[in-house]
């Protein structure tokens, strides 16, 4: 970043929150006059049903942004969950027009991110309709896995997968007895191992064959 581009950016920062896990960050229904980038931890996007019942969308991770939706249509569809402790950096929503004005090169990472975020719940839409139960979970590994390794995150083929079995169920529309079981075969086939709060991926080709996804290099992802 340039001299100006720093500046501004500490200008735009008001802060950093840190949270304990459980701690909702941000309300379906709620009009926060902040947005946030995750510093460190990681957290859950959901969204409560009429019935009470709580269905996943996706995971928040280092690099990610929550709160944006508010910034731009008033109020959240969605709430965000800390899994683990987190520490997020805060902006001001009201800066957000001041921040495409007078950053656009900043301004297209941020959009860059929003839009990626959009691919991935487009993906997980087609999995939900096409990929069974073993394909949809190998498929959600693999893309955590790459997402996680492309911020640094990957230790010898492993990274933190801090959630619980029920939480990948809920965004893959398993079952969780299904889900066990579906892991436990990825396990015995020496394909890949959650366990601990940790994801190893053992065999990453083999993995991604049968979640029907082609690997390529991942494209550098800009942190706001």
């Amino acid at each position: 970043m340039s001299r100006e581009e720093v500046i501004f950016t500490q200008e735009f920062k008001t802060g950093e929150l840190t949270v304990d896990a459980g701690t909702t960050i941000l309300l379906e229904g709620s009009n926060s006059p902040q947005f946030y980038t995750v510093l460190s931890g990681m957290g859950t996007r959901y969204t409560t049903l009429e019935n009470g019942r709580r269905q996943v969308i996706n995971f928040l991770f280092p690099g990610d942004i929550a709160g944006l939706q508010a910034s731009l249509m008033g109020e959240m569809k969605h709430s965000v969950e800390a899994a683990t402790p987190m520490t997020l950096c805060v902006f001001r929503r009201a800066a957000l027009y001041e921040l495409f004005q007078r950053q656009p090169e900043r301004a297209y990472d941020l959009t860059w991110i929003a839009a990626v975020e959009e691919h991935f719940l487009g993906e997980t839409i087609a999995s939900l309709g096409q990929r069974d139960a073993s394909q949809r979970i190998s498929w959600a590994l693999v893309r955590i896995y790459e997402r996680l390794k492309s911020v640094g995150m990957e230790v010898k083929d492993t990274v933190p997968l801090p959630y619980r079995q029920q939480d990948l169920a809920d965004a893959l529309g398993l079952s969780l007895v299904h889900t066990n079981k579906m892991l436990k075969t990825l396990r015995d086939s020496k394909l890949a191992q959650w366990q601990n709060g940790n994801l190893q991926i053992r065999d990453l080709p083999a993995l991604a064959e049968v979640a029907m996804v082609e690997l390529t290099a991942p494209e550098r992802r800009p942190l706001i």
